[in-house]
């Protein structure tokens, strides 16, 4: 069965999975450290959660290794027994048929793509949408699975001539998106509204901000998306390398439905 989408999505940052130039080589604290934010975001308020393998910088530009995929699955599978609240995947960079396989294996609700059509210049190089390929190994793995996708992605550039609204459109009615993720130019950086807004009004799917949301600016966000996704906001100093904060979890999620 298809749930709705949460309106509030708390980000966990893996630190460096078995594989990555940085793992310090040993997984069971890396999961502990994910179950503990994942428990901390609940008992906040937060009515949903994104798993991602951030520490894994640099990252594979699509297809990632096997270990990545089986150490992610074992960290989403602790997160959604430990919180009970919808959560998503998104496999760095963009490994969405990956995504896909854990979610089928650990009953997550939703996946995060950073490019699912067109194309976008990223530091891991040129990365294309595989559209074609993620709505059919959704339809045989994981039809209840609802597929976030990004619009102008950040820490990336469009081709010359892509606009907004072109690559909503395309996402919208093309790309089998379920909902649209708007941000801002890198991790942390403010999202317009004003982009959200106009994405709202041509796609007719749910729009969630993808960065940048703060306790100062959520209510308002709020006013035209759907949902945010927040994770450095809730990080001392915004460092995505440290657990999240209680209180400042807390503070978000008061100034987000006050």
């Amino acid at each position: 069965m298809i749930l709705a989408l949460p309106r509030l999505i708390g980000m966990i940052h893996l630190g460096p999975l078995p594989g990555s130039s940085r793992f310090a080589g040993d997984l069971d604290a890396v999961v502990a450290a994910a179950v503990e934010d994942a428990t901390v975001l609940a008992e906040a308020g937060f009515d949903g959660l994104m798993v991602e393998n951030f520490g894994d910088a640099p990252f594979y530009a699509d297809d990632v290794p096997v270990e990545t995929v089986t150490s992610m699955t074992r960290a989403v599978l602790a997160v959604v027994e430990a919180a009970e609240v919808p959560t998503g995947v998104n496999v760095l960079r963009n490994d969405a048929l990956s995504a896909l396989a854990v979610a089928s294996a650990t009953g997550a609700a939703f996946i995060r793509v950073n490019v699912l059509s067109g194309t976008m210049f990223t530091d891991q190089g040129p990365i294309e949408g595989r559209a074609a390929d993620v709505a059919r190994k959704r339809a045989h793995l994981c039809p209840d699975v609802q597929i976030m996708a990004d619009v102008m992605v950040k820490h990336a550039t469009p081709p010359p001539g892509l606009t907004l609204e072109a690559a909503a459109r395309d996402l919208a009615e093309r790309g089998g998106a379920h909902a649209i993720v708007v941000s801002g130019s890198g991790t942390g950086f403010p999202t317009s509204a004003d982009d959200v807004a106009t994405v709202a009004g041509l796609s007719g799917l749910p729009v969630y901000v993808g960065s940048g949301a703060t306790p100062q600016t959520a209510r308002s966000l709020l006013t035209v998306a759907d949902g945010v996704i927040v994770g450095s906001s809730l990080k001392p100093g915004g460092d995505t390398s440290r657990p999240i904060d209680a209180v400042l979890a807390a503070e978000f999620v008061a100034a987000a439905v006050s």
